[in-house]
């Protein structure tokens, strides 16, 4: 058990957050013995996305009835066993079940902040567009606290201002976050594959006309947030396992960290979707405890050293 233990925030929408990015952060960040605490826009208990956690309604016959519950390509993507085992102990867990209101929020009164993602506009937009979340986010960045994004909570994280420059908190920092590549593939599984019916299920944000392809997307709205476009890091073309990990089609566990790509700039951990969540979670533990940079230079990797 780790004796040094520290109090984390995660906030979350009311609605469709990602269960994996959540549930596995939890799960690794509590067994190292953090104290972990939510906040929703009310103070209500939230709700992950359902089809990530059934994977019924992501087939092409998801839309009736009966046949929705047969899934192939629902069983892909939904969240592994491992994930909706720690899903379900979250949904038990005290604190979950007692959420603050993000208005309560008071930076002094944690240790850590931890950005999970989801992609479903319908839940999404509440916690990605939160005035008083965004405040709350830019002020803890200001603080020097460690912080960690994942997926679309690099999003939340671009679009929190630093009170004193007015900039994007991740302005002059380095940071990954869903890239264009991961999410322009999710889409087109819905459009030509999956649920045709709702295409936009994988886009939070589509674009208007005359936008380029992408604009809407995560990767190019966190880049324009960022001192200079370099600072959105992917994986170097030729790095080890470059296909585990760019691919889509893995993700990482307790015991496989090939799949995943973590980036850290200082006191500041991110990744980009699910299947980075353990080495993402681990990584930002080691900076909580050691209060020190776990990473080298990019990919920006941590050591290998599992949660006790």
């Amino acid at each position: 058990m780790n004796p040094i233990r520290k109090t984390v925030l995660i906030p979350l929408p009311s609605l469709d957050f990602d269960p994996s990015e959540v549930a596995v952060s939890w799960r690794i960040l509590t067994s190292r013995g953090h104290q972990v605490v939510f906040a929703t826009p009310d103070g209500k208990v939230a709700e992950a996305d359902p089809l990530m956690l059934s994977g019924e309604g992501l087939d092409a016959w998801g839309w009736i009835p009966l046949l929705k519950k047969i899934k192939l390509l629902g069983l892909a993507l939904r969240a592994n066993t491992a994930a909706r085992a720690d899903y379900a102990a979250l949904a038990g867990d005290s604190a979950f079940q007692a959420p603050l209101a993000y208005a309560e929020l008071d930076v002094a009164r944690y240790d850590g902040l931890l950005l999970p993602g989801g992609h479903r506009a319908r839940g999404m937009l509440a916690y990605l567009e939160s005035q008083p979340l965004q405040d709350f986010t830019g002020a803890f960045f200001e603080s020097g606290k460690p912080v960690a994004a994942i997926c679309h909570g690099v999003v939340l994280a671009a679009r929190s201002r630093s009170p004193r420059s007015g900039k994007s908190a991740l302005h002059g920092r380095k940071t990954t976050a869903l890239t264009w590549k991961l999410e322009r593939s999710a889409w087109n599984l819905m459009k030509f594959c999956g649920r045709f019916w709702d295409p936009a299920y994988y886009r939070t944000y589509g674009e208007q006309v005359g936008e380029a392809a992408g604009y809407r997307g995560v990767q190019a709205e966190v880049t324009r947030a960022l001192a200079q476009p370099g600072d959105f890091i992917d994986i170097a073309a030729g790095a080890p396992n470059h296909f585990r990990k760019s691919s889509g089609l893995f993700r990482d566990s307790a015991d496989d960290s090939r799949p995943a790509f973590v980036v850290q700039d200082g006191n500041y951990v991110s990744a980009r979707w699910p299947g980075d969540v353990h080495r993402f979670a681990a990584a930002f533990s080691l900076l909580l405890e050691d209060g020190l940079p776990a990473c080298g230079p990019p990919d920006r990797r941590p050591p290998d050293r599992r949660p006790r």
